[in-house]
């Protein structure tokens, strides 16, 4: 039951996060169709069709913006051809003319589901501190929000502020819905048609693919530099050894334990190092125990304090957790040498087929993947399974990367 009311308490909030987001978009297009109609009345007379191109372009901006948003909290919207130069062609189109189609929905209907979603946790706490402030309000005066009685006295107060306790169960239940229902036109009338859809995917497998060889031959590279720099020039100084102990025996038969003493450390230096390598390519742990064990020995070693919370019931496919364990790895060991961080969390949890991971650290921030901080490294492995890779890393921090890896179902 604790785990069911942190699950819907956890989506409670993301709705909100998402609903003020829809909002935002909901703004900029109800400020935009205004002028919409304006550019339209007056094409229609005949001297608005100049500023038809410029209005599509403003309409394209806003509707890449709902895009971007929305493929944050969900799958990629892919986005839409290149405007044409020409605004007959552009109103030709079925991508423009389903743009417009979501400014005029969005500006109302996305305005509105906004607008109740941020009202309700502010009746619920207006209502539950009530009973902190309503000797403020004259005598007699109703309550916040629906104002149901008036307010004589601190039993009425009080009953105000359990009425508070309704409304956090009504943003609870209500609050995803209304998230879902905000979204519902921008994913259906701002995805892209069948065939774009299609041969925009066509080419990002081919991005990934490209990728995916990348980094397999990376780390090919990695593992032979690995065996050649260390377990290699450990087995020749075994070999060495060996022989310099054979021609010892006859010439100095004391000598000969010392010789076989180095030969042996070294020896146990080149399998040291070969069971280095192995694990670098798959921890035991990870094959014998699960995610959760591998997950909680790379928190627990961390430099930071590291929190983990999974929430993963069952395996998932080796090669998923394989990704998401070096991926885990790569971030926290980013935490430890460059973002100067006091704590950090690990958040591992499974939505149908999907498999997210949340790493947050409230360090300096502003990680970048160009700068060869080992992120673009986590997307090649990502995208490679075909998952989605986000970083977010304001200068001054926080710092949040998020992956998103099918599992199956």
């Amino acid at each position: 039951m604790r785990r069911y009311l942190l699950v819907r308490v956890r989506e409670a909030v993301d709705a909100l996060e998402h609903l003020v987001g829809g909002l935002g978009t909901a703004v900029l297009a109800l400020a935009l169709l205004p002028w919409i109609i304006v550019v339209a009345l007056s094409s229609a007379a005949g001297v608005g069709v100049p500023l038809v191109p410029a209005t599509m372009r403003m309409v394209r901006a806003v509707a890449d913006r709902e895009r971007a948003r929305l493929s944050r909290w969900g799958p990629d919207i892919v986005g839409a051809e290149p405007l044409p130069s020409s605004a007959r062609r552009a109103l030709r189109t079925a991508a423009v003319r389903r743009e417009l189609a979501w400014t005029a929905s969005h500006a109302v209907f996305g305005f509105g589901m906004g607008l109740i979603g941020l009202s309700l946790p502010l009746y619920a706490i207006q209502n539950l501190t009530f009973p902190l402030w309503w000797r403020l309000q004259p005598a007699g005066e109703t309550g916040p929000g629906l104002g149901l009685w008036s307010v004589h006295d601190a039993v009425d107060a009080l009953a105000v502020g359990l009425l508070g306790l309704g409304w956090v169960v009504v943003v609870i239940a209500v609050g995803p819905v209304l998230a879902r229902l905000q979204a519902w036109p921008g994913r259906i009338l701002l995805s892209a048609t069948t065939a774009a859809d299609l041969s925009l995917r066509v080419a990002q497998l081919t991005a990934t693919r490209a990728a995916a060889l990348d980094a397999h031959a990376v780390e090919l590279r990695r593992i032979e530099r690995s065996l050649h720099d260390g377990t290699q020039n450990r087995l020749v100084a075994v070999t060495v050894l060996l022989g310099a102990a054979r021609r010892a025996l006859s010439r100095d038969p004391a000598g000969v334990k010392d010789i076989l003493d180095r030969a042996q450390d070294a020896a146990e230096q080149a399998l040291a190092e070969l069971r280095t390598v192995a694990r670098s390519i798959l921890p035991p742990v990870l094959v014998d125990r699960g995610l959760a064990s591998a997950l909680q020995g790379l928190t627990g070693a961390c430099p930071v304090p590291c929190r983990l919370d999974l929430q993963v019931d069952g395996r998932c496919a080796v090669s998923v957790e394989a990704t998401t364990y070096f991926a885990v790895a790569e971030a926290l060991t980013n935490v430890a040498r460059h973002s100067g961080a006091t704590a950090a969390s690990v958040t591992v949890c499974r939505k149908a087929d999907r498999l997210l991971v949340r790493i947050v650290d409230d360090g300096r921030g502003g990680a970048q993947e160009y700068r060869g901080s080992g992120l673009r490294g986590i997307r090649r492995r990502v995208e490679a399974f075909d998952g989605v890779f986000t970083v977010t890393s304001p200068s001054g921090g926080p710092t949040t990367m998020q992956l998103e890896l099918p599992c199956g179902s």
